[in-house]
């Protein structure tokens, strides 16, 4: 993982060590931080994939205000992880397209 242990300036407390699934593939974080500060930390770097012009988005903004970290969090679409709490478990995937539920899962 690549994750910032010291800083100058500030403290970093990480909650309790969880396992999370992206797209299938089993992965480590902390309970509590946000499933983008996770993902970042394994790597990853695509979150979704824009509707009509195909192309891949990721961290950006960090504080829940535009779509580029829009992911399918256990089954619920254009869930913002830039502000959302990992929890132990969590089924994580790439989004395609706007998200969009397909009729035959609702």
């Amino acid at each position: 993982m690549e994750l910032i242990k010291e800083h100058p300036i500030l403290e970093y407390k990480h909650g309790k060590e969880v396992v999370f699934t992206l797209d299938g593939k089993e992965l480590k974080g902390y309970a509590g931080e946000p499933i983008a500060m996770a993902l970042h930390a394994n790597g990853v770097h695509i979150y979704r994939i824009t509707p009509e012009m195909k192309r891949p988005r990721g961290f950006f903004c960090a504080i829940g205000k535009c779509s580029s970290c829009f992911m399918v969090v256990d089954g619920v679409p254009n869930v913002r992880t830039c502000v959302t709490p990992l929890e132990a478990g969590m089924k994580v995937e790439t989004q395609h397209g706007k998200g969009l539920v397909p009729l035959e899962a609702q």
